[in-house]
């Protein structure tokens, strides 16, 4: 097991197929990725905006983080499909100037609850490396939705990419962690709050509201959630029409370059 308090790892002691996060702005929030081995690491942003050539990850609507570019170790470092926020990108501009974390699978559910921070394990157990690489490798080249920091953010995408775990029912909380920690945070304070005229002072209230905190969180983590089934990544990006929405921008971006569209192509940009 790693370390209680920190998950951090050395480069040489991840394997691929792990679910590897960094944390950014001064540990306000951190990036997820999977690592597909060969120093590349297949992860989850917004989908670039071609206006200002920059990408967001995972606090990008709040913080406006900018992915590094471009990388002169590896030619194929940024490598995305267009109209897709799934990028392959090398080790170090994953990290950045972070630090590396490994994410945690199958912990006990006293070990989840001790974690002051989500978005750092779960308890659900993770599938084998080949097919979590495969579902990355998939997504990179179909995508994974349209991005959203609270409900599909790039530690869903690695969530799901290790589980294979989909939600089922239209929700306000995807699987992320680290999402349910900022709500779960004011929920605790909401929630605690009437139960302050039968508290003893601000230890009292405190309390209750850390275990509010802790309860709301575990509720919405992926291994003990009733609202996910396990879902083949083919299935899932025809399914919910991930395939159509790449397929539509790669159509775009020919007529754009002056290319001949296929006949596919054709129907689509004439609806």
């Amino acid at each position: 097991m790693m370390g209680f308090l920190s998950n951090k790892v050395e480069k040489s002691q991840i394997k691929a197929g792990d679910h590897i996060y960094s944390w950014r702005a001064i540990y306000t929030y951190s990036h997820h990725g999977i690592y597909v081995g060969g120093n590349k690491v297949v992860h989850f942003t917004r989908a670039k905006d071609t206006s200002s050539n920059t990408d967001s990850s995972f606090g990008s609507s709040s913080f406006g983080s900018k992915l590094p570019s471009p990388c002169l170790t590896f030619p194929d470092c940024g490598f995305r499909q267009p109209n897709s926020g799934v990028v392959l990108s090398c080790l170090d501009c994953f990290l950045g100037n972070g630090s590396l974390y490994n994410f945690e699978y199958g912990v006990a559910p006293s070990v989840f609850l001790a974690k002051v921070r989500g978005g750092t394990c779960t308890t659900a157990t993770s599938d084998l490396p080949e097919i979590v690489i495969h579902r990355a490798m998939y997504l990179l080249q179909n995508g994974f939705g349209n991005y959203d920091v609270f409900q599909n953010n790039c530690e869903d995408f690695a969530l799901y990419c290790r589980t294979g775990l989909l939600i089922v029912e239209n929700s306000s909380m995807g699987r992320s962690g680290q999402a349910s920690s900022l709500i779960g945070a004011p929920l605790a304070a909401l929630l605690s709050s009437p139960l302050k005229l039968f508290m003893a002072g601000p230890v009292g209230v405190a309390t209750v509201t850390a275990g509010m905190y802790c309860v709301s969180r575990y509720a919405t983590d992926i291994g003990v959630r009733t609202d996910v089934i396990k879902m083949p990544v083919e299935d899932m990006a025809v399914n919910l029409g991930w395939v159509e929405l790449i397929n539509e921008g790669a159509c775009e971006e020919k007529v754009s370059d002056g290319q001949v569209p296929e006949s596919g192509c054709v129907e689509q940009t004439s609806r």
